[in-house]
């Protein structure tokens, strides 16, 4: 297990670069997707 201090400055790491914005697309499409499962069933 990773010390919360260390798994901040990760999120910060990642948040900056190319793979943060990869994690944040992936997200959105992932609540997108249960948004119309909810809504469009």
């Amino acid at each position: 297990m990773m010390k919360s201090e260390e798994m901040m400055m990760d999120g910060m790491g990642w948040g900056m670069g190319l793979g943060g914005l990869l994690a944040l697309l992936l997200v959105v499409l992932i609540v997108a997707a249960l948004v119309k499962y909810v809504f469009f069933r």
